[in-house]
C-alpha cells in the first residue's frame, strides 16, 4: 500500500529515504519532511507502529511502549503538532492502589530506603560504578536491592544492579518522580501513531506498507535513515558492529473479571517483576466489566518463559486471590533484545551505535546513541537521523550550485 505520494512533496528538491515505520521512523520522516524534503517510508508489516502497535480490540494491549513521560522532548514535539492527543495520567484513587510484594507480603509501600534513594539526582551516581554497589553505599544493601527491582519496570532487564549506576539511577529519578511524569495515551500507542501517519500524510510523505527492504536502497538517490531494531539494521547493512546489550522479559497480557478492590498495580521487590492494570487509565482498553493487565517479568539469557510465568502467576496469587477463577483472557509471550539499549558499567549512551553510519546512512531506533529513557531515544534519534539526513542534503545542493 501507499499514501501520500501526490501531497505537497512534489516539486522538492532532495530525497530522504526511511526504513522502518515504528516511532523512530515516523519522527524522523515528518521532520524531514516539515523541513522541506521529499521522503518514502518503507514498512514490512502492513501497518506501522513497530513496536509502538495496538491489538485490536477487544482487548487493546500495547505491543512495546506503554507509558508516556511528561518529562521528555517528544511530549512538547507532539504537543505543538496536535500529535499528543489525549493522555491519561494516573488518577488519585489508582495512586492509593499500589502494592509492592517484599519477603513474600504484600505491602502499600515501598522501602523508605527505596524513596529516599529515588530523589538523588542522576548526576551524583557514578558512570563507572554498578548500581548495586553505589546504592548500597548510599542507602544500605536492603534498600539498595528493593531499588534495583523496582526500577526493573523500566529496563526489563533481570539484574537491574549490574548495570550502570549513572544509567539506572536516571530512570529510577524519574520512575519515581512526584507528581508522575507517566502519562497513557488514550486508545494506546497505537492511536498516537495513527495520529502521527496522518501528520506524514499531509505533508506528502509517501508510505509504502508491506515493503520488506531486503538490501540497502541506494544512497545516490539521497540520504538513508535506517528506523528499524538493531539486529534487523545489522542484517540490512551487513555490519555485525552493530550490537548493543539489551533486556529479555517474559510477557503476561491477563484480562480478569472487574473487582473493585483490586490494585493498581503490583511490583515485586523480592524478583523484577511488574503487573498494571491499564484499563484502570483508560477502560476502553477491554470489554466492559473486565480490567486489562499488562506485565512483564525478566528473565536470564538461559532462564526459561515458563519461569517468568511462574513468578507471574505467584505475584497474581499474592495480589488477586482468586485470579484464576476471574480470568477471562490472556496472552504470553518473550521479549528478547526489544526493549530499549541497557548500558553495563563504564558505558553510557554516547557509546551504543552511532546514529550516522557514513556514506549516506544514518541510524535509529531505541538502541542507538541517544540520550533519554524508553520511547524517548527512539525520539531522539529519529530527529537526530533526520536533522544530519537534512544537512547532507543541503551541502549537496550546495556543491551543486558552486560546480
Amino acid at each position: 500500500m501507499s499514501a501520500g505520494a501526490a501531497g505537497p512533496g512534489r516539486g522538492r528538491t532532495g530525497r530522504i529515504t526511511v526504513v522502518g515505520g515504528g516511532f523512530a521512523g515516523l519522527t524522523a520522516a515528518i521532520t524531514a519532511a516539515e523541513s522541506g524534503a521529499a521522503v518514502t517510508l518503507y514498512e514490512a508489516h502492513g501497518g506501522l507502529g513497530g513496536r509502538a502497535r495496538t491489538a485490536a480490540a477487544p482487548y487493546r494491549t500495547n505491543e512495546g511502549p506503554h507509558a508516556l513521560y511528561n518529562g521528555g522532548p517528544h511530549w512538547a514535539w507532539l504537543k505543538q503538532r496536535g500529535l499528543l492527543g489525549p493522555v491519561a495520567s494516573v488518577r488519585p484513587a489508582e495512586a492509593v492502589r499500589f502494592r509492592f510484594l517484599r519477603r513474600g507480603t504484600l505491602h502499600r509501600t515501598p522501602p523508605l530506603a527505596l524513596l529516599r534513594l529515588a530523589r538523588k539526582r542522576p548526576e551524583l551516581a557514578p558512570v563507572d560504578a554498578d548500581f548495586s554497589t553505589w546504592a548500597t553505599r548510599q542507602v544500605g544493601h536492603q534498600g539498595a536491592r528493593a531499588a534495583a527491582l523496582y526500577i526493573a519496570v523500566a529496563l526489563f532487564h533481570h539484574d537491574p544492579g549490574s548495570l550502570s549506576a549513572r544509567f539506572v539511577q536516571e530512570r529510577l529519578h524519574r520512575a519515581a518522580a512526584l507528581p508522575p511524569e507517566a502519562h497513557y495515551p488514550v486508545g494506546g500507542w497505537g492511536a498516537l501513531i495513527e495520529r502521527m501517519a496522518s501528520r506524514a500524510w499531509d505533508l506528502g510523505v509517501r508510505i509504502e506498507t508491506d515493503a520488506r527492504i531486503g538490501e540497502l536502497p541506494r544512497t545516490a538517490e539521497g540520504p538513508v535513515v535506517v528506523a528499524t531494531s538493531l539486529d534487523a539494521a545489522r542484517r540490512l547493512l551487513g555490519d555485525t558492529g552493530l550490537t548493543w546489550p539489551s533486556g529479555r522479559a517474559a510477557l503476561l497480557d491477563l484480562a480478569l473479571a472487574a473487582h473493585r478492590g483490586d490494585p493498581f498495580v503490583v511490583s515485586d521487590l523480592d524478583a523484577p517483576g511488574w503487573l498494571e492494570r491499564f484499563t484502570g487509565n483508560d477502560p476502553g482498553l477491554a470489554p466492559a466489566g473486565e480490567h486489562l493487565y499488562q506485565g512483564h517479568f525478566p528473565i536470564a539469557p538461559g532462564e526459561s518463559k515458563a519461569a517468568g510465568i511462574e513468578r507471574a502467576e505467584c505475584l497474581l496469587d499474592a495480589g488477586f486471590p482468586g485470579w484464576r477463577t476471574r480470568e477471562t483472557w490472556r496472552r504470553e509471550a518473550v521479549a528478547t533484545g526489544r526493549t530499549g539499549a541497557v548500558d553495563p558499567p563504564g558505558t553510557t549512551w554516547r557509546d551504543r551505535p552511532a546514529i550516522a553510519r557514513g556514506h549516506g546512512v544514518y541510524l535509529a531506533g531505541d538502541q542507538v546513541a541517544a540520550p533519554g529513557i524508553l520511547s524517548e531515544v527512539a525520539f531522539n534519534s529519529g530527529m537526530e537521523a533526520a536533522s544530519l539526513a537534512l544537512k547532507e542534503l543541503r551541502l549537496a545542493r550546495l556543491d551543486n550550485q558552486q560546480a
